[in-house]
């Protein structure tokens, strides 16, 4: 397991799980992953024990993770398998209407409609090769396919890498990368962004050059405040701000709410005796995420899981409750477009 990922201590978390809030509150989970590595095992029954532990997730967005790659044929077409894996093992139901007021009870009984939408791994280098890559992907997907990621992750401080993702840099100005991401944009295909907030402006600059392209910035734009820059914290958050601001001007961006339970974001929750408290959650992460609402919007934000990631950090409960007391003077509108709106329409959702 990479050092970037903190293990998941189940007694740990136990010590401090809440009653879920708001239990009828319809969400779409916009972003989790199944894991198969050695030492490391989270897959569809560990995601439902999440899902189901008293929030109403309906629905969810699958995030590629590496796994379940074919192991054998072309090298290129290896990580179609993942997408293969994730529609065998996941019902292909349309997603339902939601309904305006389901009781606490039928909300927390229903299952959610896992990985409705897959966001696939194709390496972009490739260019304009990448597009039978895609093709597979989509006629594995069944439907469901509607994004890639590939990561840029890159920062000059080299403990910041995660050794099986690492990146090298300017990969966003990388002239077959880019034209991979045309290869995206022609199959009407998002692009998932996974990045350290100093390259946030190099991403301005690919939403420039494809602005049909639909772009989700994971993780509240790469938060980093370890390393290189530990005890930088006013400012990090000051250039942090002005490079999301600037992403803002591009309608074509949107951020997901989330992923801060990671060692890299330097909250350190996983140092206390006790597992931290959704109102813990909620104050520290506060200035991040209203910030990214108050320059993107609601209706372009869309709050996610990121697990089994964070869960180094909390409990899949109580990191949902910090979401809801976070957005709780917020309006009804507003609040459904952060929990489920955006989510299924970025990723088209019972499409």
């Amino acid at each position: 397991m990479s050092t970037n990922y903190l293990p998941v201590r189940a007694d740990w978390l136990a010590q401090g799980v809440e009653a879920a809030l708001e239990p009828q509150l319809p969400i779409v989970d916009a972003h989790h992953h199944f894991y198969d590595r050695p030492g490391w095992s989270y897959l569809k029954d560990d995601y439902l024990a999440d899902a189901m532990s008293g929030h109403h997730i309906r629905a969810s967005v699958y995030m590629q993770a590496l796994t379940r790659y074919r192991t054998d044929g072309p090298d290129a077409l290896r990580p179609v398998g993942e997408t293969e894996f994730v529609v065998a093992i996941t019902p292909a139901d349309p997603v339902d209407p939601v309904d305006p007021a389901p009781s606490a009870q039928s909300a927390q009984s229903a299952e959610p409609q896992i990985a409705q939408a897959i966001v696939g791994y194709a390496d972009l280098r490739l260019g304009s090769e990448v597009a039978g890559v895609l093709e597979a992907h989509q006629i594995a997907g069944q439907g469901r396919l509607r994004g890639v990621r590939h990561l840029v992750t890159w920062d000059a401080d080299a403990s910041l890498a995660n050794p099986l993702t690492a990146a090298p840099p300017h990969l966003l100005r990388d002239a077959s990368y880019r034209a991979g991401l045309a290869q995206l944009a022609q199959r009407q295909l998002s692009y998932d962004a996974w990045l350290f907030w100093p390259q946030l402006a190099e991403l301005a600059e690919v939403a420039d050059a494809f602005p049909e392209l639909p772009i989700i910035v994971n993780h509240c734009g790469g938060i980093v405040r370890i390393g290189a820059y530990a005890d930088r914290g006013p400012e990090v958050f000051h250039h942090w701000r002005q490079a999301m601001q600037a992403l803002a001007r591009r309608p074509n961006v949107h951020v997901k709410l989330g992923g801060l339970g990671m060692r890299i974001n330097g909250f350190g929750f996983h140092e206390g005796a006790l597992p931290p408290s959704s109102q813990q959650l909620a104050e520290h992460w506060a200035p991040w995420m209203r910030a990214c609402i108050d320059l993107f919007g609601p209706e372009r934000c869309m709050f996610e899981s990121n697990f089994p990631v964070d869960k180094g950090s909390y409990s899949f409960v109580n990191g949902w409750n910090a979401f809801k007391r976070l957005s709780q003077d917020f309006s009804p509108t507003e609040r459904q477009q952060l929990f489920e709106g955006t989510a299924s329409r970025v990723y088209g959702l019972g499409r």
